[in-house]
């Protein structure tokens, strides 16, 4: 009885275990991917760069600060945006 009760044990570890690799590998990994790329995209903006940020202002870099950007939305108007603020790139 005492091997019945460790063997279904057993069991259910090796389904945790099972259902943890596949979080792991179809939620997990994916998202950290996705990060990476998002952080080399912000560290490679310049001025003239075509964006849209994460509130979907479209504009064109005017300035690169450190941990900012100044993001031209029209004429004579410019918006100072955290760089992580930035979705993506208007590629042209």
């Amino acid at each position: 009885m005492a091997t019945q009760g460790s063997s279904e044990w057993m069991t259910i570890a090796i389904y945790f275990g099972l259902f943890l690799a596949i979080f792991y590998f179809f939620l997990i990994l994916p998202r950290k991917k996705q990060e990476k790329k998002h952080k080399k995209m912000v560290e490679e903006l310049k001025k003239g760069d075509r964006v849209v940020t994460i509130g979907g202002i479209k504009g064109e870099i005017g300035r690169v600060k450190e941990e900012s950007i100044m993001l031209k939305v029209a004429e004579n108007m410019e918006i100072e945006m955290v760089k992580k603020a930035v979705a993506y790139k208007v590629e042209d």
